[in-house]
């Protein structure tokens, strides 16, 4: 929540629950000893050894990920893996199940991606070790979005902790906010939410309207949406903890859903980039939020070496990284009241994020940030322009 570590939400995952789970495994085998416990707040998961392999293993209370929810992203990941791209492998059970409910809790079994965990200990809103970092990861997330191109999906159903784009896809933001705490019934009476997601909506309305003359230019697209460095594995670490180490596989894909490339950069951008941890323990000291520039300039280059942004995306990315993390902070408290029932956890993301990141880019590392990603869209016009002038005049 602000850097320090906390006890679980959910209780570790048990010996006595896996041996049932994994009895519908016959080639893992049974369960031999639990490696490792995710220190993830939002599920219980850990890498567990078994006679014959190890698998990762997930449990999710149903609140949060039912059988359904489990199989919208199953199936993303299936198509991913057809498609070339590096992402863990979905275990199917013997009956060709790969999502399973016992009781309240749904469970997952997935297999251990190609790297090494090199972020392990790290946590959302922390920084790369390096621009060679940063500049992996980007060329990583374009292959990703180049495998996601053909999947046709719906957009998912209204859960908790997904990062969808509703809200500001739409014409008429306030509308579309209404409908969002509508369908939603742990927020939908809840005064204190209203309150902040109307406070927001003043607050970013000049972005929406910077972002609106792009949006028909931002086609549909199945998206991670929570690129942190943490959710990547990594090539051998070598020397200078891993600085040049480059990214092996794309991992988490628990709030994908139907966005657009932009989104999905712009989080990663809103992960890696700026340290709001800064902000969270010192709301007061907004100037002082540390933006590593560096970092940005490689991860966009790295993403453009591989998929160059149109003229269109590079002009919405600016006012869409003010945006992104808008209905990800809603569905946060979406979670910590519907399934946690604690108004203290939420009114930190309904107030701490959704209101405090977007008053955040009125500051002057905000409006650093936002200014960087606008130079660096005019340069791409430029460039463009001189190119066809180069062309014009060719004989």
């Amino acid at each position: 929540m602000d850097g320090s570590l906390v006890e679980p939400d959910w209780l570790p995952l048990t010996m006595d629950e896996l041996r049932p789970l994994l009895a519908q495994f016959p080639e893992l085998g049974a369960p031999a000893r639990i490696v490792s416990a995710s220190p993830r707040p939002f599920s219980a998961a850990g890498v567990v050894v078994t006679g014959n392999s190890r698998a990762f293993i997930k449990r999710h209370h149903r609140t949060v990920r039912d059988r359904e929810g489990l199989l919208e992203e199953h199936r993303f990941l299936a198509h991913l893996l057809e498609h070339g791209a590096s992402v863990p492998h979905v275990l199917r059970s013997h009956s060709g199940e790969t999502a399973f409910e016992a009781g309240e809790w749904t469970y997952e079994v997935h297999g251990i991606p190609a790297g090494i965990d090199l972020y392990e200990d790290a946590i959302s809103w922390t920084p790369f070790r390096s621009a060679a970092h940063a500049h992996s990861a980007g060329a990583a997330l374009a292959r990703l979005h180049l495998a996601a191109k053909d999947f046709d999906a719906s957009p998912r159903k209204p859960r908790p902790l997904i990062a969808s784009f509703t809200i500001f896809a739409a014409g008429d933001p306030a509308a579309a906010m209404k409908r969002y705490l509508a369908s939603r019934p742990s927020l939908a009476p809840n005064k204190a939410v209203h309150a902040s997601a109307n406070q927001a909506l003043d607050l970013l309305a000049p972005f929406h309207a910077e972002l609106l003359p792009y949006l028909a230019a931002l086609s549909p697209l199945w998206t991670h949406n929570d690129l942190h460095a943490s959710n990547i594995f990594w090539s051998d670490p070598g020397r200078y903890r891993g600085w040049h180490a480059h990214a092996t596989s794309i991992i988490d894909f628990g709030l994908a859903d139907r966005t657009n490339a932009v989104h999905d950069i712009a989080h990663a951008i809103e992960r890696n980039i700026v340290e709001w941890l800064a902000l969270v323990n010192n709301p007061n000291r907004a100037d002082d939020v540390p933006v590593h520039f560096n970092h940005l300039e490689a991860l966009l280059d790295g993403y453009e070496c591989v998929r160059p942004l149109s003229s269109e995306e590079s002009s919405a990315l600016a006012p869409m990284v003010a945006l992104c993390h808008a209905e990800f902070a809603l569905s946060e408290a979406d979670y910590f009241l519907g399934a946690l029932h604690s108004e203290e956890k939420a009114r930190m993301a309904y107030d701490g994020w959704l209101v405090g990141h977007a008053s955040w880019f009125s500051s002057a590392p905000g409006r650093k940030l936002l200014g960087a990603l606008r130079r660096r869209a005019v340069r791409k016009d430029l460039l463009h322009a001189g190119r066809k002038e180069t062309r014009a005049a060719q004989p």
